[in-house]
């Protein structure tokens, strides 16, 4: 063809032919006939007769051209989370005109070792009306592993590949359904004992302002918690064969409960932020009205936005052969930018700040407890688990989501399901730890140190 990642085969078919056309092609050698190229060593295509039959000329031109998407820059999805099988593209044009709609379909075998544990493939074609620049689309086609391939059987002519999408086996998938189900059950017990906890510590420390704001942004944060553990119960048990608007509406929801999440967890981070860093008093005029206007009011502007746009609906868990394992009613794929703006792109910020938080609290709470500054029980253990305990009610755990981006590693998604089903848990321990049972000695904790470092206090 003359061009690196091009290669073409030409071929003048004519319109009496009685049977199906054969080609193979490989990335490296391009397409030829079936009779040049060794049995499966390459991938292999079979046009129906049908197509042939159906021309309005006596001869056509059968065009078969393999494209190396990486070499000619081409092809290129935006938000595409699947990776192109060998990055490979195989277009196929018969005349001039376009074929659509044939009741014998063309199929294409994709030759390739067996595929990593975790990855499932599906046949796609490039759709030029899907989005700006167009994007892959499997409208039309019908995947078929095999051992040492995949067959695509599609009824219309076009440019195709193989995309290898992440995805999860049934076992796996049932299991980690099971585990998120039962912990988010139990967390939800856990965040009524924690909030019913707060309210009496807020009563036992009545007269320390400092206190009772602190327990009221913890009593915020676990509530949202709790709300977004029975709004996933709610959708995994109720989405599916619901009507559309109401998914709709449970989508809605269980996106607006995990922003209000996120949120607080963000509150979290700032009031620590001012307490240690601008080193100021907790007293502001109203100030837990003004967080939870925040915390509850934010969210409610993003899902508005999303919902005006059309963003949620149906959205399924598909094992490795396809088969649908959950409906949800979340973010449809056709909006997965709104996932990575709203979801990823809003929690990455937020974790990157509280995770600066973190390390200068820390490294304050060591310098003070280092110069003697607070006493009191400093055990290593209690020491270690009020760290994590923070930690886990900044958010840390929900980066794990980060590293289940298009990654085969069960254990990661085990590890993630786990930790954020029972982060209501974690932070019931937290709180127990902290101030029971010696609710009058509690000069270790975070709270009490702030006091040492208090100058000045504000009203706004």
């Amino acid at each position: 063809s003359g061009l690196s990642g091009l290669k073409v085969l030409l071929l003048n078919v004519s319109r009496a032919v009685t049977h199906d056309v054969l080609i193979t092609f490989s990335p490296t050698e391009g397409p030829t006939t079936l009779n040049m190229t060794q049995k499966g060593k390459a991938g292999k295509i079979q046009l129906p007769k049908e197509i042939f039959q159906s021309l309005s000329s006596q001869t056509e031109r059968v065009v078969v051209t393999v494209l190396n998407i990486q070499q000619l820059g081409m092809f290129e999805e935006l938000n595409q989370t699947g990776q192109v099988l060998d990055n490979t593209v195989v277009g196929i044009t018969v005349g001039e005109t376009s074929i659509s709609g044939l009741q014998n379909p063309v199929q294409l075998t994709f030759a390739h070792r067996q595929l990593p544990r975790g990855v499932t493939p599906q046949c796609v074609f490039w759709d030029l009306s899907k989005g700006q620049a167009g994007g892959w689309s499997s409208s039309g086609c019908v995947t078929q592993p095999e051992d040492k391939g995949t067959v695509c059987s599609c009824n219309h002519l076009t440019f195709f590949t193989l995309l290898l999408n992440p995805a999860l086996d049934r076992s796996t998938a049932q299991t980690l359904m099971a585990v998120a189900t039962i912990g988010c059950g139990v967390a939800m017990a856990f965040s009524i004992f924690t909030i019913a906890f707060c309210i009496f510590l807020r009563y036992r420390f009545r007269f320390e302002e400092t206190l009772r704001t602190n327990l009221g942004l913890h009593m915020n944060l676990v509530g949202s918690l709790l709300l977004l553990n029975l709004a996933f119960l709610l959708n995994s048990g109720l989405s599916s064969g619901t009507q559309p608007a109401t998914c709709k509406v449970l989508g809605g929801l269980t996106h607006y409960c995990l922003l209000c999440c996120f949120t607080w967890m963000a509150l979290e981070g700032c009031h620590l932020y001012l307490l240690f860093v601008k080193v100021l008093g907790t007293y502001i005029h109203h100030y837990l009205v003004k967080l939870c206007l925040v915390g509850w009011g934010f969210p409610v502007l993003v899902v508005g936005v999303a919902g005006v746009i059309g963003s949620y609906g149906e959205h399924c868990i598909q094992t490795m052969d396809q088969q649908v394992i959950v409906h949800l009613c979340w973010i449809t794929s056709k909006y997965l930018l709104v996932h990575y703006i709203t979801n990823c792109g809003y929690f990455g910020l937020i974790f990157l700040f509280n995770m600066a938080v973190f390390g200068v609290v820390t490294k304050k709470s060591c310098c003070l407890q280092g110069t003697g500054t607070v006493q009191g029980d400093r055990k290593t253990w209690k020491v270690a688990l009020v760290a994590m305990g923070l930690f886990c009610l900044l958010g840390a755990t929900w980066a794990l989501a980060f590293l289940t981006h298009s990654t085969s590693s069960v254990f990661v998604l085990y590890l993630f399901t786990i930790l954020n089903s029972l982060q209501g848990i974690f932070i019931f321990i937290w709180l127990v730890t902290l101030y029971y049972p010696k609710m009058k000695d509690t000069t270790g904790s975070l709270s009490h140190i702030i006091k040492h470092d208090k100058t000045t206090t504000v009203s706004q």
